[in-house]
């Protein structure tokens, strides 16, 4: 198993040193466009082996992408991070040509490897990227929603005062401020509906602090957030590398599915060694279909931008 993570910044050299330290590649690329970034930083990580324990092959790249060659999986970081009071939809200009070159690059040297977009704005960066590579649907995949709910279930934790790995709840939509949309009503602890422990109100409030999680991070942090974010780019390639058939929320292409299409949105997936194999419907109520449908139009007029680019 041979994965690159292209971006040596803070989410990609996250994401990487966690697929490391679960040994879920025998080789691990980390490639950057800036002089000495991902050598360094796979040296660094490589100086952590023996006191973590992990034996994974790392190599560090500078915008080399022979040695790229062959990888099954690659995720994709690459891009401007979002600063304070910027949108992730600000960042189309720039980052649409950094990813469909990426993209391009990737594939002279690998012929069908899974594609993980965390790039943003990641559901156009995701589209983008499927339009370009040409590959099956299947294979190309992007992380938002599978960020969006871990940070859904943050919220839901700290408002209940509970175990956040006894928390289910799931985000699908845009990956975006205000197309992002929780499923409050699904969202359980240890099986039981959450709405039993929480009154009306705090639960909207745990749904505008998902929607605004990323922003309230950029706030803080001065840049974008990047152990969540490298966590569950992390987590989604586990589920694809050892073929778990787990469901997460990303964003794929749909087809009819959920009421859309020719559009990469984010939808509970399930996922395994062949990237996500299929769409499972949550059988959406009127209210969140509605959601649903205002998400997708705000996307597609995002989607929309790329026609106006020279790329």
């Amino acid at each position: 198993m041979k994965i690159t993570v292209v971006g040596a910044g803070a989410v990609g050299a996250t994401c990487a040193d966690n697929i490391a330290r679960k040994e879920l590649a025998d080789e691990l690329v980390l490639l950057d466009i800036k002089e000495g970034i991902a050598e360094g930083k796979t040296l660094d990580m490589y100086q952590t082996a023996s006191l973590l324990g992990f034996d994974t092959t790392l190599i560090g790249s500078t915008n080399d992408y022979t040695k790229t060659a062959n990888s099954d999986v690659v995720v994709i970081t690459s891009g401007l991070p979002r600063k304070p009071g910027m949108t992730r939809e600000e960042l189309i200009g720039v980052n649409a040509g950094i990813v469909k070159s990426v993209v391009e690059n990737i594939l002279k040297y690998s012929k069908n490897p899974i594609i993980v977009i965390i790039s943003n704005p990641m559901d156009t960066m995701t589209y983008l990227a499927k339009s370009v590579a040409g590959l099956d649907k299947h294979r190309i995949i992007g992380m938002g929603g599978t960020l969006d709910s871990a940070r859904f279930k943050c919220y839901l934790a700290k408002a209940m005062d509970v175990s956040i790995n006894d928390i289910s709840g799931t985000v699908i939509g845009g990956h975006g401020d205000t197309t992002m949309i929780p499923l409050k009503r699904l969202a359980t602890y240890n099986g039981v509906p959450v709405s039993q422990f929480l009154d009306d109100s705090t639960l909207d409030k745990v749904v505008a602090d998902t929607m605004v999680g990323g922003a309230t991070l950029t706030g803080l942090l001065g840049t974008s957030a990047w152990y969540a974010p490298g966590a569950a780019g992390a987590a989604l390639v586990e589920a694809i590398v050892r073929d778990e058939k787990k469901i997460m929320a990303c964003c794929v292409s749909l087809d009819g599915e959920y009421g859309q299409k020719d559009i990469c949105l984010g939808v509970p997936v399930v996922l395994g060694k062949n990237g996500w194999e299929k769409i499972v419907d949550y059988k959406l109520t009127a209210d969140e279909q509605a959601a649903f449908n205002k998400s997708a139009d705000a996307v597609r007029n995002m989607n929309s931008v790329l026609d106006t680019l020279s790329l």
